[in-house]
């Protein structure tokens, strides 16, 4: 463990250790990967750098303490409404007549300026509740999705356990503080990694920098967005409890070809200066200390073993989606994949189905990430001759 100068614990592992983390169901390699350099020095209360491409925690401090997440609440709503837009269950070009509730929003709240019972598009709800963070927008986009607004919170506390969010429990759909509302800086990184990677069609919507509604145009609140061109989101939030937080997503060349993506999440700043230097520190550190390799491609054969009492004599395996792997700068060098087989493989065998593991090994031996190897295409059961012929075949290789 390292201290931080402001007396906070930071979660600095020696490159010796090997450490697992769940991003949601999603394992997180996070194995002797990390870097000789310590991350900087920053003022938030508790923060996470996760390496989204490579579903890593390169770094974190406090990752577990209970937190409020003021308008970073408004992630979730957000999460749930695209849910919606991609289910068709809604569409962006649907008109939404706000209800009385949207009445509750005060004036020093943050607000997109819709009215009660004046009709507008979720398309504008959307946009003013990413852009302009605007409560009033929250409120009527729950109705929708919801039926109401208690509804929406108990889909949004059951999404949070499904995507693995232990920490939190929410209390309403905006931010407002609560003594039931909270979170913690971990179950915030899990839940921007996953919007990310889950509705990438809407992720866009976090980089535009202003929006206008009602003739009122609002800027949005990620200054990092002007002064870093590979931000492009996520979200601020900001409550006399919570302080200044903020949730930086930064998207950069991979060596090697490709993009590689970071998050930064900066929870409880006493100054709005502070989250924006913090959360570039934090990014810049992610991609000068780390490389991020892709060890195996999508559908890539691997290695094609042997199968017994199937229609094919062998299968292709490999793995379904790009695998990366986010070590120190140059340890990815002395480093090398090695794959394990199932034996035998007896047939019928599923598209998908795991037959083996891969991992990724480095120069002492130990296992820095590993990963299922699956089928890469179904196989069938032979015959009955195929069938009978093999299983002498398997009696005799035993006996050998």
């Amino acid at each position: 463990m390292r201290f931080l100068s402001n007396g906070q614990q930071s979660s600095f592992v020696s490159p010796s250790l090997v450490r697992t983390l769940t991003l949601g169901a999603t394992l997180l390699a996070s194995a002797s990967a990390f870097a000789q350099v310590p991350p900087p020095a920053v003022n938030a209360r508790s923060w996470v750098l996760v390496d989204a491409t490579a579903n890593q925690v390169l770094a974190s401090g406090n990752a577990d303490e209970r937190v409020e997440p003021a308008s970073l609440t408004k992630l979730m709503t957000a999460y749930l409404t695209f849910e919606a837009l991609q289910t068709k269950k809604i569409s962006m070009e649907q008109i939404v007549t706000p209800s009385e509730a949207v009445r509750r929003v005060k004036t020093d709240e943050s607000r997109m300026f819709i009215e009660a019972n004046k009709p507008v598009s979720v398309h504008d709800l959307v946009y003013g509740m990413i852009i302009q963070s605007g409560n009033d927008a929250a409120i009527a986009l729950a109705e929708l999705v919801g039926g109401s607004e208690s509804n929406f919170v108990n889909m949004m506390n059951a999404e949070a356990q499904k995507l693995g969010m232990a920490h939190t429990h929410f209390a309403d759909v905006n931010g407002m503080p609560d003594p039931n509302h909270y979170t913690t800086a971990g179950d915030l990184a899990t839940l921007s990694a996953r919007l990310i990677r889950d509705y990438p069609e809407y992720y866009s919507i976090f980089s535009v920098k202003e929006f206008k509604y009602n003739n009122i145009k609002q800027p949005n609140r990620n200054r990092l967005l002007w002064i870093d061109p590979t931000v492009d989101g996520l979200k601020t939030g900001h409550t006399q409890a919570a302080g200044y937080c903020l949730i930086a997503s930064a998207k950069r060349p991979m060596a090697g070809g490709g993009d590689r993506r970071l998050v930064s999440v900066m929870m409880g700043e006493q100054k709005e200066h502070d989250r924006v230097q913090d959360s570039l520190k934090m990014l810049n550190y992610g991609y000068s200390a780390y490389d991020t390799t892709r060890i195996y491609g999508a559908n890539q054969a691997v290695a094609t073993p042997r199968v017994y009492k199937g229609a094919e004599d062998s299968v292709k395996v490999g793995v379904k989606k790009d695998q990366f792997v986010t070590l120190p700068k140059g340890a990815a060098d002395k480093a090398k994949p090695q794959i394990e087989i199932t034996s035998p493989l007896i047939a019928p065998l599923a598209d998908g189905q795991q037959v083996g593991t891969a991992k990724f090994v480095g120069a002492d031996g130990k296992v820095l990430a590993q990963f299922p190897l699956v089928a890469l295409q179904a196989v069938p059961q032979a015959g009955i001759v195929g069938r009978v012929w093999d299983s002498l075949m398997l009696m005799f290789n035993k006996k050998k």
